[in-house]
């Protein structure tokens, strides 16, 4: 019963980008095209070698994982006030998640892959979160809130705990807390500085 809980989660992951979108066509938020891109390719890749391999509904919610951040990359392009200027550190980053998605592909050993798995969503994050950390005007934090929300959900999914069935899932608790905290650590602060007088 527990397992359905990853349902709700992928729900409200869906209506959380939904939101992110909206933001991004109005220009309100501007998305970090690299960690966008870098986010959509390994469940797209995930996504099509399921596929290949025959599975058709259980591969749903990779895909989903892929084509949700690949509708935000291309929606940013749409309206010119969401852009967000890249700089060297971004592409460095997009580089190494890259590097890191290719040696997840080729990896045979599924503990290696899901390493290399974490790693390349990992470097993708950073540009985001450092560009949230200083301009969390530019973000939507309700997706992170979702994203965290949807990883909790995932450990209700786990049967055996083993280093496969949680370390993505708790990976992505940490990132998400991550990029919650930055999109709102300077209304966490003011907050706090009222309240203490």
């Amino acid at each position: 019963m527990l397992q359905y809980l990853v349902l709700v989660g992928a729900a409200v992951g869906l209506l959380a980008i939904f939101s992110y979108l909206k933001d991004t066509l109005r220009g309100k938020t501007k998305p970090n095209r690299i960690t966008w891109l870098m986010w959509s390719l390994a469940p797209l890749i995930a996504a099509a070698a399921a596929f290949s391999d025959g599975v058709r509904w259980a591969a749903s919610p990779v895909f989903m994982a892929g084509f949700c951040p690949l509708i935000i990359f291309f929606s940013s392009f749409i309206n010119p006030n969401s852009y967000w200027k890249l700089e060297k550190f971004d592409y460095l980053c997009g580089f190494f998640s890259l590097l890191a998605l290719i040696f997840w592909a080729i990896t045979k050993n599924p503990v290696v892959a899901i390493i290399f798995s974490i790693a390349s969503d990992g470097f993708a994050s950073i540009p985001t979160i450092i560009k949230s950390w200083k301009h969390p005007e530019t973000e939507t934090g309700i997706v992170y809130i979702a994203g965290l929300f949807s990883a909790l959900t995932s450990f209700a999914a786990v049967r055996v705990w083993v280093f496969p069935e949680y370390a993505f899932a708790s990976y992505l608790v940490i990132v998400s807390s991550a990029l919650i905290f930055a999109v709102y650590h300077k209304r966490l602060v003011k907050q706090y500085n009222e309240i203490s007088g």
